[in-house]
């Protein structure tokens, strides 16, 4: 494992000549700020929220990687004063789906800091995130001297089929996406890494409802006190050293966890899953979008028995979806 993630760290290395600075603000990274690395690809439409929700939780400083978007992506990104932005027209399949690219940025931005590392259709939850910023948390996992944080993706889904209710840029996902399964889900342990591994919600029953063993997985850590020796392997699902993998309590208690809300199901879908099916630059040869493509001709409704709409982080508490563990 040390070996892997050296590797891990010379590759990353290697691929930093495939970024190019297009605005650099990191002189203006304060010691204590919290961070969020994300790289996107054609995600204008969402940017502006994001920006917005992650800025009222208390995120100091964004590290963005531009993937060649051609919607005015690059050009909204390099005018906001708390973000560094690069931009990249090389294979994001080739640089380990990204991840060499966000391990450099990381490495050398992020040493020392808490950093979020999401997509720009994931949200961060954490206990009493309703009143308190999420230095609170940082702070106080500081005191637990932990140094990770996990989460579980929640897929939410709208009422009906996603092109009924249109999304517009700026605007608040989860005013159209309410719903989530309360149920309906897969936790196993991974032996090589040690980290969870959990499937199931709308995603697995209806995309992968002949296959569940390939839906996506919706274990992440995404929070981490960023070292430089630290590397992602596997989106955020895992990381090296193994020991920032054991977000969960092995003896039967509950470890404080989040959620990361996930806003993937709205009307944009279809035409993201025929722009990925024709780049092939996904894992699986870009087997999740040609799912989603072959299934969303069908307009499908993903609500269900299992539905529930969602109120605040209190209810997935109490649903066992995340846990405030004795933090109070």
């Amino acid at each position: 494992m040390r070996l892997r993630r050296k590797r891990r760290l010379v590759r990353c290395v290697k691929r930093r000549r495939e970024l190019k600075p297009v605005s650099t603000n990191t002189a203006a990274i304060r010691p204590d700020d919290v961070l969020l690395m994300s790289v996107v690809r054609n995600e204008k439409i969402r940017l502006p929220f994001f920006l917005e929700y992650y800025r009222k939780l208390g995120v100091n400083h964004f590290l963005f990687v531009d993937n060649d978007s051609g919607d005015g992506s690059l050009e909204f990104l390099r005018t906001q004063p708390d973000v560094s932005v690069w931009q990249t027209k090389t294979s994001y399949k080739k640089a380990g789906f990204g991840l060499d690219w966000s391990n450099y940025l990381l490495r050398n931005y992020a040493h020392g800091h808490w950093v979020l590392t999401v997509d720009p259709d994931e949200f961060f939850i954490y206990p009493f995130c309703d009143t308190r910023p999420i230095s609170a948390l940082t702070d106080w996992l500081d005191s637990c001297a932990v140094r990770s944080f996990g989460t579980m993706l929640i897929d939410m889904y709208p009422e009906g089929p996603v092109d009924d209710e249109p999304y517009h840029e700026g605007q608040d996902p989860f005013e159209i996406t309410r719903w989530f399964d309360a149920g309906n889900y897969m936790i196993s342990k991974n032996p090589e890494y040690k980290n969870l591994w959990i499937q199931g919600g709308p995603r697995a029953r209806v995309f992968f409802q002949d296959n569940p063993s390939k839906a996506p997985a919706l274990n992440k850590i995404p929070l981490v006190k960023w070292d430089r020796r630290y590397v992602y392997i596997s989106s955020t699902h895992s990381l090296l050293p193994r020991g920032l993998n054991q977000v969960y309590d092995e003896w039967g208690g509950e470890k404080t966890s989040g959620a990361l809300l996930h806003a993937k199901l709205i009307n944009t879908l279809g035409e993201k899953a025929r722009e990925e099916m024709q780049r092939n630059q996904h894992y699986r040869g870009s087997g999740e979008y040609k799912a989603y493509a072959k299934q969303l001709e069908e307009q499908p409704v993903f609500r269900c028995d299992w539905s529930e709409q969602y109120i605040n982080w209190r209810q997935l508490e109490i649903l066992g979806l995340m846990s405030k563990g004795n933090w109070a």
